[in-house]
């Protein structure tokens, strides 16, 4: 029987932190991906994955469109497969852009929210963490995807409602289920790598480690 991450009386969090210790490589695909979030799973990343193509944690993030957007697509008699092109994508990849900088400047600045913001910069320089940007068409899916040295199931999924965010992840009530029957476990790594490897899947790490090292986060200090 599959364990119930509700946040009430399971949280995904603790799930993740656990089975991240035993971690090989990681992946995960979320509708929405929180900078300062990060910071609760920072410090196993850093100790786990050494930043080669065998031993990272892969974020597919997938498109966020304004509501009004969404009610003509809605509306719409059939859903269409998207056709980018040059700079459809690349206005596409400034508008996502646009809004990891916006997460960087609401609110307080904190002594934590500087460290886990440091730390993710640090991990997206060396591989640690690689987070592409799916834009074929907009994707929510919330699909997490552990592989370990475990001999019955070295392969984990967590799969339900849960962005990589803090209150995705542990404050705020959600539905996820772990998936520890392998077959069903490759099938979603393999609907997993579909997206990741599409062409429409931009890797996005240096300019989010970019907006991180020019923001109120940076290492060095501001000049007044």
């Amino acid at each position: 029987m599959p364990t119930i991450y509700d946040n009430i009386e399971q949280h995904l969090l603790d799930a993740l932190r656990i089975t991240l210790q035993d971690a090989e490589s990681a992946g995960c695909c979320v509708g929405y991906f929180n900078l300062r979030g990060w910071g609760r799973l920072a410090d196993i990343v850093a100790s786990r994955f050494d930043g080669s193509d065998e031993c990272c944690i892969r974020v597919l993030v997938g498109m966020h469109r304004a509501p009004e957007e969404e009610m003509r697509l809605a509306q719409g008699a059939a859903r269409r497969e998207v056709t980018l092109d040059g700079p459809t994508a690349a206005r596409l990849r400034m508008r996502a852009a646009e809004g990891f900088k916006e997460q960087l400047e609401f609110g307080v600045p904190t002594a934590e929210a500087e460290r886990a913001l440091r730390q993710l910069a640090r991990q997206l320089r060396s591989r640690q963490v690689r987070v592409k940007l799916f834009l074929r068409y907009p994707l929510h899916a919330k699909l997490y995807l552990v592989h370990r040295a475990d001999p019955v199931a070295p392969l984990v999924a967590y799969l339900g409602s849960s962005n990589l965010t803090l209150a995705g992840l542990s404050a705020q009530g959600e539905l996820n289920v772990d998936v520890l029957e392998q077959d069903a476990a490759r099938k979603l790594q393999r609907w997993f790598d579909e997206r990741w490897n599409d062409r429409f899947a931009f890797d996005i790490s240096d300019e989010l480690a970019d907006l991180i090292e020019s923001s109120w986060a940076r290492e060095e200090l501001v000049s007044p």
